[in-house]
């Protein structure tokens, strides 16, 4: 095989480091308890060294073959792009037109799982390939690629699955755990979520702005105007190209390649929504609070992440097409090495969890699927548990009962002072 790059030896990824920082408190005494019902100290300690050495080793024998899988894998996604917009101008031949809707939805999600988000999280960066620098890649999304490295490299990896923390917890609108506070609004959650599926790359743009302070009527400052404008921007963009510009170019079938495109981004949202609900937000994920992971160590951050990830089982090709998120648990433990290594890093990952009678949560597609959809449905009823309300609602229902109390004393107040008349 040519390669039209110069080649690339094992042991140049060595020191790639693009791995997030533990967290860290104010009070540097203080010490994380995040598994100390699990493992000791030392335990945590040893568990850490261990996954580090599985990195390493990723890392020290990363090379040629993992650079040409990636130039590979863009030269069919671009592959699949070319002859699904060229298909669009046969839509009186329905078979051709339908073929070009599937190519063009097959090229979308393995743009978005298996190229931008991977190469986004810097896991090609020691090619020094400047067309896969995880720092200046832009996908083929209406999120703007510099938001989602923040809100997702820096915020979610950091902080994963920490209340308050991390905002891929339900995304802000959905509650997905019973340590999210209830409000009546999540009476909704079922129909939140299905509405997010169909419209999930806006959410992921949403997540990259301040519209949660919107929400609560704050104005947004510099920084989160800046954001704002980030995102109209690539929003419009990415409307002008599929909504515009490649109909246009159709002509007379403009109309056909409008709808043509609008379903291989449905098609994308959906997949790529159910992929990521799979990977965190099963039944048996867990959540954490802050002051519980602050100065936490490595082995503890490990943990903390192993916890709160879930696996999808499936073939080469399934775990190829899901950007190999479906190996959840590997992504968040080595979130920046490449996702082409996550099937034999489990094998690994599954003996350790093993060695320390640890969970490794995995299953089919369907079960998992099952499971995040009976956790919508369930914490989308109010709890009995009253202190797992919202504290704008524990405040109304403490002053109705200070009121009734006062009502019913001065009741009896006025009893007795008719009686002692």
């Amino acid at each position: 095989m040519s390669h039209p790059h110069p080649r690339i030896a094992r042991g140049i990824a060595s020191n790639h480091n693009e791995a997030p920082e533990t967290l860290k408190g104010q009070d540097a005494s203080k010490r994380a308890t995040i598994g100390l019902e699990m493992m000791t100290y030392e335990q945590l300690e040893e568990f850490g060294e261990e996954l580090d050495a599985i990195r390493q080793r990723i890392l020290d024998d990363l090379g040629q073959a993992d650079a040409d899988y990636i130039r590979r894998v863009i030269k069919v996604q671009r592959g699949f792009e070319v002859s699904g917009r060229a298909l669009m101008y046969l839509p009186f031949i329905p078979p051709a037109w339908i073929l070009g809707v599937v190519s063009l939805s097959l090229s979308k999600i393995l743009e978005n799982m298996e190229i931008g988000h991977n190469v986004m999280h810097g896991q090609y960066d020691w090619m020094n390939d400047p067309h896969i620098s995880g720092h200046e890649y832009e996908w083929d999304n209406v999120a703007p690629s510099e938001d989602w490295r923040r809100t997702h490299n820096f915020e979610h990896h950091t902080y994963t699955n920490i209340h308050g923390k991390d905002k891929d917890i339900g995304y802000g609108l959905v509650r997905i755990d019973e340590d999210m506070p209830y409000q009546w609004k999540y009476l909704g959650n079922p129909v939140y979520a299905l509405a997010l599926m169909f419209i999930f790359e806006f959410g992921v743009m949403a997540h990259g702005t301040p519209w949660d302070e919107l929400l609560r009527g704050k104005k947004s400052d510099a920084e989160g105007m800046q954001q704002w404008r980030r995102a109209g921007k690539k929003a419009g963009k990415q409307m002008l190209k599929d909504y515009v510009i490649f109909p246009a170019l159709t002509g007379p079938f403009f109309l056909s390649t409008i709808v043509g495109n609008g379903i291989a981004n449905v098609v994308r949202n959906i997949w790529t929504f159910n992929i990521i609900f799979c990977g965190h937000f099963p039944a048996e994920v867990q959540t954490f609070h802050q002051e519980d992971a602050e100065n936490e160590s490595r082995g503890q951050w490990y943990l903390r992440q192993l916890l709160g990830s879930a696996n999808i089982s499936g073939s080469r090709l399934f775990h190829i097409m899901t950007g190999n998120l479906s190996h959840q648990i590997e992504h968040h433990l080595f979130p920046d090495i490449p996702a082409r290594r996550y099937p034999e890093v489990a094998l690994e990952v599954k003996g350790l969890c093993e060695k320390y009678g640890l969970q490794y949560n995995t299953g089919r597609l369907s079960k998992q699927l099952f499971s995040v959809a009976r956790q919508i449905i369930k914490y989308a009823k109010p709890p009995k548990d009253k202190t797992k309300w919202a504290k704008r609602y524990q405040r109304k229902w403490a002053a109705q009962a200070a009121a009734r109390e006062a009502s019913h004393n001065g009741e009896q107040n006025r009893e007795s002072t008719k009686l002692a008349a």
